[in-house]
């Protein structure tokens, strides 16, 4: 892999993260998948471990006060259970269907947020 190439794919998906407070799968998996031709499972493995260095951000939105720690910690819970499914379940789907689950997430997230107030 190219280090360029994948630096450059960080500094994208940490500035749009940053900016819009989008999740990792929005940006970082498709910017995987197009530019380093990982497999869907690859990508998304890879942008959860790159997702646990999103702290620094949060640090910033922290001393802002625009952290609460409390939603934080009960999403954290439920995120943490949820994963542990939604990994074993991605790694045994075949591939073409996870992209295709892929696809309709990324469309609603866009459908719904282009016609929302």
């Amino acid at each position: 892999m190219e280090i360029i190439t994948c630096i450059a794919i960080g500094v994208a998906g940490g500035f749009l993260s940053g900016l819009m407070g989008v999740g990792g799968a929005s940006i970082l998996t498709t910017l995987m998948l197009f530019f380093l031709k990982m497999t869907q499972q690859q990508a998304q493995g890879t942008c959860l471990a790159v997702i646990c260095l999103s702290f620094f951000s949060v640090l910033v939105y922290y001393k802002k006060g625009h952290v609460n720690l409390n939603v934080a910690a009960l999403v954290g819970v439920g995120f943490i259970l949820g994963g542990i499914v939604g990994s074993y379940l991605a790694g045994a789907m075949p591939e073409q269907i996870l992209k295709k689950c892929f696809a309709v997430y990324l469309i609603t997230v866009a459908v719904k947020i282009f016609f929302s107030k």
